[in-house]
């Protein structure tokens, strides 16, 4: 099984230096050997466009990196059990990977951060003290389908997208509107009918929820918009004041009825919840690019 390094997927750590990227030069002269005058000095081969596997924005994906990135995926999954989406394949999920990348790369280039070639040093020498030392990074690289060039063209586009995120995240703030509530929850209709009626008749919340969850299980605590599962809990938590529940609310995981404990306008963000806006900040301006971009994929 192919060795993963924590490397392109967390670009905190870089890689070391496989030597320069690839070049062809020009093939000496055959025959006996000639001085050539300046006149006859042969201009060098230019170095051959690598085969892309898809193009974003007209930008290309190179083949060998996606080819790369498809099998750190496939050892992810023999080795850690990634799930995949029903329908999806590991070459798909690597695709759609890099081409996000690319799309938040080409964001930071416009916002006008790049990776130059001093960035890509120092990220490369990192690399290869965390991978153990030059020989044990090129071994990987290698086993991986890398190149010196591909390798160092992966880590460019991996550091500008993570950059692009980073500046995405910064802009969830810090507070938000917030309730504070709890939850009796069933898995059949019936029962959530009963519960209700047990509260339309004058039953209070809480002894609802100790009948019939002494563990207080349902307690939601305090959270803001875009952070629960399930929307509709959340919007008919917003709908509420302290005090007040909910009709039966059917989601995927049965039937919900939500009351609402307390409310503030701007409350500091938990960990936790800030990092979930923050990941669904991405995820909303990622959907938002790829429909305005102009994507070409060359492979199956």
């Amino acid at each position: 099984m192919k060795r993963l390094l924590p490397f392109l997927l967390v670009v905190g750590l870089a890689a070391c230096t496989l030597g320069q990227p690839d070049s062809t030069q020009a093939p000496g002269p055959t025959g006996p050997a000639a001085s050539p005058s300046a006149d006859e000095t042969e201009a060098p081969s230019p170095t051959p466009e690598p085969d892309y596997a898809a193009r974003v924005n007209g930008e290309g994906i190179r083949l060998d990196v996606y080819e790369a990135h498809r099998t750190q995926f496939e050892a992810a999954l023999a080795e850690f059990g990634t799930r995949l989406a029903p329908g999806e394949t590991a070459s798909g999920r690597a695709l759609a990977s890099l081409i996000d990348q690319t799309l938040l790369a080409q964001a930071a280039r416009a916002a006008g951060f790049a990776a130059d070639e001093a960035l890509l040093d120092e990220h490369l020498a990192a690399m290869t003290e965390g991978a153990g030392g030059q020989e044990a990074l090129e071994a990987w690289a290698a086993e991986n389908g890398y190149t010196a060039a591909s390798l160092r063209a992966d880590l460019k586009i991996q550091i500008e997208a993570a950059w692009m995120r980073d500046q995405l995240a910064a802009g969830v703030p810090e507070s938000a509107e917030q309730v504070l509530a709890r939850q009796v929850f069933t898995f059949d209709a019936f029962s959530a009918a009963r519960l209700y009626g047990q509260l339309e008749s004058g039953v209070p919340f809480q002894q609802v929820v100790d009948n019939n969850d002494p563990q207080n299980l349902g307690y939601i605590g305090w959270f803001p918009r875009g952070y629960l599962i399930f929307p509709a809990l959340e919007e008919a938590a917003f709908a509420l004041q302290p005090g007040q529940y909910s009709e039966v609310i059917q989601t995927e995981a049965g039937y919900h009825i939500v009351e609402v404990l307390a409310r503030e306008p701007a409350r500091s963000l938990e960990p936790d919840a800030r990092l979930t806006l923050q990941e669904r900040a991405v995820a909303a301006w990622l959907e938002t690019a790829r429909a305005q971009s102009q994507i070409e994929i060359y492979v199956p």
